[in-house]
């Protein structure tokens, strides 16, 4: 039987594509049996039309799945007579915020994982180690007021979204792939471009970045003529960010807000579209993992300028708490980047050291080990630490104070006795620091120089408290107790730089007798350099340092702090604030809002490079801590929502109430993958681990 020229109870039937770039829908006969490339070939040759479609794909708007296995059946796919196909490119416009909060227009690809196209946008802003980067959709104040739950993201997605695409990643993991999911430690064409009006280094406006290597025959975005001159103009960034820009930032006023935040990370293992994203959204781009590999000045400014910014804008919008030294020395070094930017800088291509000698040093340094083994006579010895030292087991509803003891630290332990004439007795108590938490206790203008221990023990994790009288003091211990931690004892080589870097970082925060720059001859304003809380204490009845300062006391105060870094080139300051922010104790840490099965108490976890944490919710204190080395496994069932992380000795389950339990596990999984990084120039990145790592379903 034939109908309008086509043959019927052939078992075809009929196929309706939506071709987007001409919007127009054409009607397809088909079969079953026919391929995702048969249908496109057959589509373009209907259409008839001499334009590269190359960059093309099938998109099911009501599965919400791109159709990209071009040998795939439509059978396979399990499209039928009702399914309405869209025809549409792969790479399309996206609008990205940058970590210093520029926004740039890029042609990205949707219909990659978003790791995929994170790491391709990488390639083009000139990042190396993209896995440290992910995509985050924007929050608004009124998203840190709430938990995440399924009945608010169903509501959002229906209100929100066409299509019945979810408008948030999370509420549609669970549905598109298998019931549970785990991860677990094995232990064995281009146009000419034309630039923007507006200058890339502008606060203002969205610039318009397109990738050379897709074809643009659609596109009407500008873009900079070469990779090299949007490296070049992202080594260094605008001072203030534009307005827009400045009201999207978030101030989270609790841990509970800042747990609330990570509801926003897109899921590594789904494709942009997938997650509800569409032409022209934006995008957050945003340093995810806090564990930055290889930071090379050489061959990283655009990496190292973005990591600064970055954390930035984390201690001006209080993400993370800082002393009032802290804060002083922070504003000095972002005032010396600022000065430093239009000054000619040394080339660091000039040195006379290159990769092969810096490579020998380390492998002299490696084979030398010990700072301390300098003669035979002392290969046999046992470095060792001991000093007087003040002591407090911190306990509730009590006043004890601090104690005076005699400590000795030795092979990753701590041993303190009355005096130092019973160190040929039994110590009072035996500390092993292996494994325990060390956080710094300092305020320099009180003269206190603290170090909180947190030691893992059977019911959770044991506090102490040890005062140093020094500085110098306190960077010994507080080195030796560092190392211990990670199993290193004071043999090893790093002791006396540790040391040495403790001592540094200190001695920023010192202010110089007098400021070198005449403040009439800047224009700072506090507000650019200090975080609200401060600038708060300056205009408010809080004050400053107890009592109220004005403004031109405030300025005073970061120019004398400025009088230590005034000598530091552009990127030593970038560099020397990086590595602050990271000695700082909340520095690397993702809060998450958690209920353990079979508690009805909520609790905060913590999830850092190197280890995970239960944390009280108010306080922010440790309750127990577990190392990644001591994980076996971690677990997700999608249909209860819960996750199960084994440990050697015991096994955690809980639910997530601040976002989905996927990415609690993406968390996991990709500092477990950057652990397992090497120095190997042939090391190339494996995104399939990455996946198996963080999706548990590869």
């Amino acid at each position: 039987m034939m109908a309008d020229g086509q043959k019927i109870g052939d078992g075809s039937w009929e196929l309706h594509v939506h071709v987007t770039d001409l919007q127009v829908e054409r009607i397809l006969r088909v079969k079953s049996d026919l391929h995702i490339g048969g249908v496109m070939l057959r589509l373009v040759e209907e259409l008839d039309i001499a334009i590269d479609w190359s960059d093309h794909a099938l998109w099911w708007p009501k599965k919400n799945m791109w159709l990209t296995h071009t040998r795939s059946t439509l059978d396979q796919y399990g499209v039928g007579a009702a399914a309405q196909l869209e025809f549409t490119p792969m790479h399309k416009p996206l609008r990205v915020q940058l970590p210093d909060l520029r926004y740039m227009d890029f042609r990205v690809d949707f219909s990659k994982k978003t790791f995929n196209a994170v790491v391709q946008l990488c390639k083009e802003i000139g990042v190396r180690y993209p896995e440290e980067l992910s995509f985050c959709k924007p929050l608004t104040p009124e998203d840190l007021k709430h938990n995440y739950s399924e009945k608010q993201m169903k509501k959002k997605s229906t209100a929100a979204v066409k299509n019945g695409t979810p408008a948030d990643t999370n509420s549609f993991v669970a549905n598109k792939y298998h019931n549970s999911s785990n991860g677990s430690l094995d232990r064995s064409a281009a146009s000419h471009h034309s630039p923007n009006k507006t200058p890339i280094s502008s606060p203002g406006g969205t610039w318009r970045f397109n990738s050379n290597g897709v074809g643009s025959h659609n596109s009407t975005m500008d873009s900079i003529d070469g990779a090299d001159d949007l490296s070049s103009s992202l080594a260094n960034s605008p001072m203030l960010p534009s307005e827009e820009a400045r009201n999207s930032l978030l101030r989270p006023k609790s841990l509970l807000e800042r747990a609330r935040i990570n509801v926003g990370w897109l899921d590594s293992s789904l494709s942009i579209m997938e997650q509800g994203i569409r032409d022209f959204d934006t995008l957050l781009l945003r340093f995810k993992f806090f564990s930055f590999y290889d930071l090379n000045p050489k061959y990283d400014a655009v990496r190292i300028n973005l990591i600064f910014e970055q954390a930035k804008w984390a201690i001006m919008n209080e993400e993370i708490d800082c002393t009032e030294e802290e804060m002083l020395m922070f504003a000095a070094l972002q005032l010396q980047v600022t000065l430093q930017v239009n000054q000619p800088q040394p080339d660091i291509n000039s040195g006379n050291e290159d990769d092969i000698d810096r490579a020998l040093n380390e492998l002299q340094i490696s084979l030398e080990g010990s700072h301390v083994a300098s003669t035979p006579a002392d290969i046999m010895h046992i470095p060792e630490l001991a000093d007087y030292l003040r002591f407090m087991k911190p306990r509730r509803f009590t006043l004890k104070g601090f104690k005076q003891y005699y400590f000795t630290c030795k092979d990753m332990s701590l041993r303190y006795y009355k005096n130092s004439e019973s160190t040929k007795e039994d110590p009072i108590e035996k500390i092993n620091l292996r494994g325990c938490e060390v956080t710094p206790d300092v305020n320099i203008s009180q003269q206190r120089y603290g170090i909180k221990l947190e030691v893992p023990a059977s019911d959770g994790m044991t506090d102490y408290i040890i005062r140093c009288s020094s500085e110098e003091q306190y960077a010994r211990w507080m080195a030796a107790m560092r190392l211990a931690s990670k199993g290193k004892s004071l043999a090893d080589s790093t002791y006396d730089s540790e040391v040495k870097s403790i001592l540094a970082f200190l001695s920023m925060q010192h202010p110089a007798p007098a400021p070198v720059l005449n403040p009439e001859s800047l224009d700072i304003q506090p507000e650019h350099y200090l975080a609200p809380r401060f600038v708060r204490r300056i205009r408010g009845k809080g004050g400053w340092c107890g009592g109220p300062m004005p403004e031109y006391m405030a300025v005073q105060r970061i120019l004398e702090a400025h009088a230590n870094v005034k000598d530091l080139p552009l990127t030593d300051a970038k560099l020397q604030y990086i590595r602050a922010w990271q000695a700082l104790p909340e520095y690397g840490i993702a809060h998450f809002l958690v209920k353990h099965m079979g508690h009805k108490r909520e609790e905060l976890l913590g999830v850092a490079f190197n280890r995970i944490m239960r944390m009280d919710p108010n306080t922010g204190d440790h309750i127990k801590t577990w190392r990644y080395n001591t994980m076996k496994a971690w677990n997700v069932n999608w249909e209860t929502r819960h996750m199960m992380i084994q440990f050697e000795e015991d096994n955690v389950v809980f639910s997530c109430l601040t976002a989905d339990c996927k990415v609690v596990h993406e968390f996991i999984g990709g500092y477990i993958f950057l652990s397992m990084r090497t120095k190997d120039a042939n090391q190339n990145l494996n995104d399939e681990l990455f996946h198996k790592l963080t999706g548990g379903w590869v």
